[in-house]
């Protein structure tokens, strides 16, 4: 009889810490899948550093800037522009131009990518509506006319200001946050030419924001830049 009793004793103290163990794992695991990686809100600034690398490296690039700045509004979604300077002159057979002005671009990005736990980077779709106020120089004008009266004249410098430009811009591009809220981003744009004004006699080249003014409407453009984001709240 006492046999029977310590045999059921001990049963039920194995039963009971089995029971014990099971319930400790799973209150693990509860904790585990519980576990919430907030992710930083705020404004993100920076610049993109291609600009003075393309001024430097091509004589046709006079010199340019840009700051980009984002504001995240959710999970995926982002407010973004960019604002920013250009210089450029365009040589071609019989002319040499240069346009001179600001531009800014609105819109939003679209981050498709999904992070694991902490991570915070980005592949993004995004769209940027663009408006660009400049002035233009005809710098030198050369006829193929080879005859007298052209070969004797002087042709004087022409700036026509007030001129603008309108577009629409689809982008594509990733971000990656290499230290903690510092940011490294590479972007590239197709651009769609919505009206631009043009000087008296003569054509609009370049449109700084833009880009080369192609027959077609269309231009392609592309950023590298690093950027800082300062964290309002964590979400």
């Amino acid at each position: 009889m006492y046999k029977f009793f310590i045999s059921i004793a001990l049963f039920f103290v194995f039963v009971i810490g089995y029971s014990q163990e099971i319930d400790a794992t799973k209150n693990k695991e509860i904790i585990k899948d519980s576990m919430v990686y907030k992710t930083a809100y705020g404004l993100r600034l920076g610049m993109d550093i291609s600009k003075p690398i393309l001024a430097a490296a091509n004589d046709s690039y006079n010199s340019g800037i840009e700051i980009v700045v984002d504001y995240r509004l959710s999970k995926r979604f982002f407010l973004a522009t960019e604002i920013g300077f250009e210089e450029h002159t365009s040589k071609e057979y019989y002319t040499n131009s240069t346009a001179k002005g600001n531009y800014i671009r609105l819109g939003f990005n679209f981050n498709a990518y999904e992070n694991w736990l902490d991570m915070n980077n980005e592949i993004f779709v995004g769209y940027r509506y663009g408006f660009s106020k400049f002035k233009q120089t005809l710098n030198s004008f050369s006829s193929n006319i080879s005859d007298t009266y052209f070969s004797n004249t002087t042709f004087t410098p022409n700036t026509t200001s007030d001129l603008n430009a309108h577009w629409s811009e689809l982008m594509v591009g990733f971000k990656v946050e290499t230290l903690k809220n510092i940011f490294v981003s590479f972007s590239a744009s197709y651009k769609i030419l919505m009206s631009v004004k043009e000087p008296t006699n003569f054509k609009t080249l370049y449109a700084p924001g833009f880009n080369r003014i192609f027959e077609s409407k269309t231009g392609f453009g592309f950023n590298y830049t690093i950027a800082y984001t300062i964290p309002f709240v964590k979400k």
